[in-house]
């Protein structure tokens, strides 16, 4: 692969700087000072989608006749990478965007493609993930929602769990298990389900860093049309795959530049931090914690750079992105761990210290991290995926 862009594409990522530097919204730029008031970021965030939608920023690769620019997955990852260096979420509707879209466009009919596709990009509709279950997590497929029946429509009752924006969502993309009978990945149905529907109820959860995005989410009597069946009832998995694939490598190159953004300020925190009087990165052990995040960088990047060439040769992260999720997951705790102990007693201070590192961000992110090796599949399911399908190890029984 060239690691090197052409002119053209050089040209691109400046055009995306200019229009970056001329629109952040009031606040964002700088994790320090974006709004953590979740109605504020709500609104603002609505706001900065649409704006992006207008200037074609959003779903650059998708088809044209779908609301997309039809650009390639290389202008796609510049832009993505642009908004890392600038600490920008892509939108407020990542679970739209990134999952949903790809989906519907891979397994959707025609007429579901025309009524939500749009919608997604510009942000009108906001789309939750209703897939996981208090006692199907990891284990995906042991999901319990039943889905039955009735005449035009199902009829859903059961109860999801880990449903990020849930309760301002429009949509959702839902699993439910359509024949009780059947093996467990088998009679699974993929659904989409109006979030305002009677007898929908997200309600949110508080996490450990304090935000509440997550949600549990209570379906009761639920009546969704079978036009919004995406692919065939009782073939749902098939249809999740492509959903799951797309969460686990959509965006790994802008998550990249995000690492190589913390290690910097991981540096710049080991340089600020005393130790007996002297900077801590003058200690040999911190200079060695700090050359081992380097290298881990470098080969997550590389990494990166393999998953993205099987992308422009028109294939998918696949089993592969199991290595990326696993690998950037504990690597991303292990930085957040270790400026914790660059802190010292410090890093028991949080948000709203005046003695607290950048206003305790250092341990909002702590935090945050320990969801990494969960959401998207726990690191467990990851090496099960790795040693089943890239090492081709038998599997356990």
């Amino acid at each position: 692969m060239d690691f090197g862009f052409s002119e053209e594409q050089e040209r691109f990522r400046a055009r995306v700087r200019a229009f970056l530097d001329s629109n952040l919204p009031e606040g964002w730029g700088s994790e320090d000072t974006r709004p953590t008031d979740e109605a504020t970021r709500v609104r603002v965030l609505r706001e900065w989608q649409k704006k992006l939608y207008q200037n074609g920023f959003v779903g650059m690769a998708w088809p044209r006749q779908y609301g997309g620019q039809g650009a390639t997955q290389i202008e796609q990852a510049i832009f993505y990478e642009e908004l890392a260096r600038y600490r920008l979420p892509v939108s407020i509707n990542p679970i739209g965007v990134n999952l949903v879209g790809p989906t519907l466009i891979a397994h959707g009919t025609e007429a579901q493609k025309q009524r939500f596709l749009h919608g997604i990009l510009s942000g009108e509709h906001i789309w939750c993930q209703l897939f996981s279950e208090p006692n199907a997590g990891s284990d995906l497929a042991a999901l319990r929602t039943r889905a039955e029946l009735d005449g035009d429509e199902f009829v859903v009752n059961g109860q999801k769990i880990w449903s990020s924006f849930a309760h301002y969502a429009d949509w959702g993309i839902l699993l439910a298990r359509t024949d009780p009978t059947a093996p467990k990945h088998r009679g699974i149905t993929y659904l989409l389900v109006d979030m305002k529907s009677p007898g929908v109820n997200p309600r949110p959860l508080r996490q450990m860093p304090g935000s509440s995005e997550f949600c549990e989410t209570f379906l009761d009597n639920v009546r969704i049309p079978r036009d919004n069946v995406v692919g065939r009832i009782n073939e749902g998995w098939r249809v999740a795959t492509t959903t799951l694939s797309n969460e686990r490598g959509t965006t790994t190159l802008a998550t990249m530049v995000r690492f190589q953004r913390t290690f910097e300020e991981l540096v710049e925190l080991a340089r600020k931090t005393r130790r007996s009087g002297r900077p801590a990165t003058e200690d040999p052990i911190v200079r060695s914690r700090l050359a081992e995040f380097y290298v881990d960088l470098q080969k997550l990047r590389y990494s990166a750079f393999r998953a993205f060439s099987a992308v422009l040769r028109g294939g998918s992260p696949g089993a592969e992105g199991s290595t990326l999720k696993l690998h950037w997951s504990e690597f991303h705790q292990r930085m957040q761990e270790f400026a914790m102990e660059l802190q010292g007693s410090n890093s028991q201070l949080t948000r709203g210290s005046r003695h607290a590192t950048r206003n305790g961000l250092w341990q909002y992110t702590f935090l945050w991290s320990r969801s990494d090796t969960i959401y998207a599949g726990t690191s467990e399911i990851q090496r099960n995926i790795i040693a089943q399908r890239v090492l081709g190890l038998p599997k356990m029984t």
